[in-house]
């Protein structure tokens, strides 16, 4: 089944701005790019495009929500650039079994790490120590 009509029969009815995720494994791709895939999807959270036959992601629409996106098992080899300008929320990614020659392919997607995106890692981490101090609770009970 090609994606276009995959994305009709996973809308069930509803609107692309209801979406919120979408899962097209093993559908397939028209000269392995995704296609039927537009920026109506505004609240779309999680793509799954696992083993639909990508060559490329450039033509992937905006996704401003998307957090979690699946492009494992495609021929993908380059071009990862248009993900950190059209999905700014990305924070997991899978691109196993794609043919990705070279660990500098991943360097446009961690450059453009955003400062507030760095300083969102830094709180995270700081909440951590405070979430483990239980150790003056056990001192009020003497």
């Amino acid at each position: 089944m090609d994606m276009t009509k995959r994305i009709h029969l996973e809308l069930r009815n509803r609107s692309p701005s209801d979406v919120r995720e979408l899962v097209l494994d093993n559908c397939r791709s028209h000269e392995g790019k995704v296609e039927g895939l537009t920026a109506e999807f505004v609240n779309l959270e999680f793509l799954s495009l696992i083993n639909v036959g990508l060559i490329s992601v450039s033509n992937l629409p905006k996704l401003g929500k998307l957090k979690k996106l699946e492009l494992s098992d495609n021929r993908i080899s380059g071009g990862l650039d248009v993900l950190a300008e059209k999905l700014p929320n990305l924070t997991h990614l899978n691109l196993s079994g794609n043919k990705l020659k070279d660990i500098s392919t991943l360097e446009p997607l961690i450059s453009s790490l955003s400062p507030e995106a760095e300083a969102g890692k830094g709180e995270k981490r700081k909440r951590d120590p405070e979430d483990e101090d239980d150790d003056d609770d056990d001192d009020d009970d003497d």
